[in-house]
């Protein structure tokens, strides 16, 4: 059972989750908050697997609390839900740690789609806000597409190809016949030689130089 907490500051986004995500066989909502500063406190009391967090909201925003609480408990997946307008907060969001983001208004089914992927370890590229926040990543540090693919072997581009496309080590894994622990092996040589802290950042900068 994938336990998941919601935090947003309207309860009719709340309670219309809740009601999605208990709808399904494998999903519980354990608990909700209305900000940044009540998740800090409720995820020491009873940790989740997943949070969907809000961005804009009262006492501690989403980028703030997912800072902290990933700070602390590392292991929770954090998904943002957002709507058009908040792309600041996007970028800040993901590079504190979470595992993508997601439009407010998509569909039930591919919300739930997302939060099995980001349990798995994919990551949720949202494609018509990607193309809006991927210009604040500064890709001088690590070149144009050119220099990334001279930086990474033929098997290290493929791979960081498949992560810019969402999907997580098990995945890849089956699709290019090697065990997850290689699979693992060649992200973390990807992110080092790119200078990168995670996945998120690297499908980011794969986005961005049009090499996904």
């Amino acid at each position: 059972m994938i336990k998941i907490a919601v935090v947003d500051d309207q309860n009719l986004i709340v309670n219309g989750l809740r009601m999605m995500i208990e709808a399904q066989e494998d999903m519980e909502v354990v608990w909700t908050a209305g900000n940044g500063l009540e998740a800090q406190t409720k995820v020491g009391v009873c940790q989740p697997d997943i949070i969907l967090m809000d961005i804009r909201m009262p006492e501690a925003n989403g980028v703030e609390a997912t800072k902290h609480i990933l700070e602390s408990h590392p292991e929770v997946k954090i998904l943002v839900l957002t709507t058009f307008n908040e792309d600041a907060y996007i970028f800040d969001t993901l590079k504190a740690g979470a595992s993508g983001y997601l439009l407010k208004d998509s569909p039930p089914s591919e919300l739930m789609d997302s939060i099995r992927k980001v349990i798995k370890g994919g990551i949720v590229i949202e494609p018509v806000v990607a193309t809006k926040v991927v210009h604040q990543i500064n890709a001088a540090d690590i070149g144009q597409g050119r220099e990334i693919i001279e930086k990474l072997t033929a098997r290290e581009l493929e791979i960081a190809k498949m992560i810019s496309q969402g999907m997580s080590n098990r995945e890849i894994s089956d699709a290019i016949f090697l065990s997850e622990g290689t699979v693992k092996n060649h992200l973390t040589s990807i992110l080092e030689k790119l200078n990168l802290r995670d996945r998120t950042q690297l499908a980011i900068i794969m986005l961005k130089s049009h090499l996904n």
